[in-house]
């Protein structure tokens, strides 16, 4: 699979940026150019936030819709159906910061369980831990803006699922890593996020 270009991933922001302009703010919808990399199947996160804070976080792990579908979706979820918050409304758009992370295929990680930390490359790997019927996922950008280690970024992406930390250390949890391409708006301030 292919990196995206960076003109692409202004594209594939400026396209998110669109759907919240005209979902939420009832300007007419843009119409775009999009070269071929629009139509391939990818994973993708919208992830939006307001001076700093998370305002919402929502996008799809594995690649089953073609990107430029991935984006339009995934941008509405973030605005609107985060259950973590109430919907993004009209009067927030100009404070609300898009960033749109394109990911690679998730992979099982083939490590011992209490060798995996060691396997994670924090700025590198996204996680995602499954196990007891419960599944959480954390952007690679997470650990960095928050100085997460290796054992950190585990024991948080097992809570993200809503387990206990360390939960990553038992043989019945599996860990899968990914990487990801990301996009964004100008900074307005940094803070950081749970993605």
């Amino acid at each position: 699979m292919d990196a995206l270009t960076p003109e692409e991933g202004a594209l594939a922001v400026r396209l998110a940026r669109s759907v919240l302009e005209h979902a939420i703010g009832g300007k007419p919808e843009a119409v775009f150019d999009l070269p071929p990399v629009f139509r391939e199947k990818r994973g993708v996160f919208v992830t939006l936030t307001s001076q700093g804070e998370l305002r919402g976080c929502i996008g799809f792990p594995y690649p089953h819709l073609a990107l430029e579908k991935a984006v339009r979706e995934a941008a509405y979820a973030a605005a609107r159906e985060d259950p973590r918050f109430s919907p993004v409304g009209k009067a927030e758009l100009a404070r609300i910061r898009v960033e749109v992370t394109v990911l690679t295929v998730p992979m099982l990680l083939e490590a011992e369980p209490l060798d995996r930390p060691r396997a994670v490359q924090v700025g590198r790997h996204g996680l995602i831990v499954r196990g007891f019927g419960r599944s959480g996922l954390l952007l690679p950008q997470v650990p960095v803006e928050w100085r997460w280690d290796s054992r950190e970024f585990l024991d948080h992406t097992c809570m993200k699922a809503g387990l206990p930390g360390g939960c990553w250390m038992q043989r019945e949890v599996e860990v899968y890593t990914f990487e990801g391409q990301i996009f964004h708006e100008p900074p307005q301030d940094g803070a950081g996020r749970e993605g």
